[in-house]
This record gives C-alpha cells, structure tokens and sequence, in this order.
C-alpha cells in the first residue's frame, strides 16, 4: 500500500479508487517490468485492503498483465551428446549414459543398487524416485 501511495502521489490509501490502483498495476508491468507473482501479490494486497479495511469493492476493470517470460528448453544436439559420452568413463560414465539412456533423475541413478538390475527381464527399478517422495 505505501509503494501504491507513492506511485499514486497520495498520502492515504484511503482517498486511491479503483483508477489509481489500475494505474499501479499497469505500471509495475509495463514500467517496473516486475514478475506476474509479484503484481498479482500487490493487486491481492490492494484487494484485500479495499475489501476488509475501506469494506468496499475493488472493481478495477481490464488492465495490463506482467507476461511470463518465454524460455525454450535447453536440449543438447546428438553431437554434443556423443561429445560428453566419450569424455566420461568409469562410473560417472556410466552413471551419465545410464541417466541419458533411461530419462532417471540424478537421485534415481546414484541410488541404483545392483538388486536392482533385472538383465532377464531387461528392467530397472527405481526405488524412493520422486512420485514416491510426492505424496509425503
């Protein structure tokens, strides 16, 4: 609320409406270039205060939204792949093949045991992997 007022030029929330609040929020997106969370936790502060303080609504209408940035998964090519394989050896090497070959996670890798390897039935299991752990 005090960042509200400043940007408001206001020395009490009480005397904003719903046009100095819109103009907050659109200025923390488009200006202040904050994060979604963080303009959605101050129009959830400026709602909560209209609501439960003044007791009255807070319709603000259509206004500009902080926009999640866009961010392209990072994928190695086939060479880069082969590149790293053949610089490892050993059990990292291993380990690092395992975890390309099968899609483990690195918990789920370093944790294999050899009770674990079923070469018969060409099977892995995965013991305390992190569906197990989502539950509790």
């Amino acid at each position: 609320m005090e960042r509200l007022c400043r940007h408001a030029g206001s020395e009490s929330p009480d005397s904003l409406g719903a046009n100095e609040v819109r103009a907050f929020l659109e200025a923390l997106a488009v200006r202040h270039n904050v994060s979604p969370n963080t303009q959605n936790q101050a129009l959830n502060a400026c709602a909560f205060y209209f609501r439960h303080i003044l007791e009255q609504p807070l319709e603000l209408g259509p206004f500009a939204h902080a926009k999640r940035p866009k961010r392209l998964p990072v994928v190695l090519t086939v060479e880069e792949v082969s590149r790293l394989l053949s610089q490892t050896d050993g059990v990292p090497g291993l380990v690092i093949a395992l975890l390309y070959g099968t899609g483990m996670r690195l918990m789920e890798g370093l944790r294999l045991q050899v009770r674990d390897l079923d070469f018969g039935y060409r099977q892995i299991t995965v013991r305390h992997g992190k569906r197990a752990r989502a539950g509790g």
